[in-house]
């Protein structure tokens, strides 16, 4: 019945497009919130790797901001 149909056949043109916006959805505002807190920009794209994503929630929510002992606010 499905002898014919591979992992490659089943996967739509459209997904990758989605993965694409979910992706720059979600890494343009944590771009921002590291900055704003005094850490590289880059530190968003690791929003894109899974569990690694959870570690960065957790340190910028619970490490010392370097933004706030040079009292620099990006407002």
């Amino acid at each position: 019945m499905m002898e014919g149909y591979t992992f490659g056949n089943t996967m739509w043109a459209g997904h990758w497009l989605w993965m694409l916006v979910i992706a720059i959805v979600v890494v343009i505002p944590v771009w921002r919130i590291c900055q704003r807190a005094g850490y590289p920009g880059w530190l968003g794209f690791l929003m894109l790797v899974p569990m690694v994503n959870l570690g960065l929630l957790y340190f910028i929510a619970f490490a010392d901001w370097p933004a706030d002992k040079t009292g620099a606010r990006n407002g």
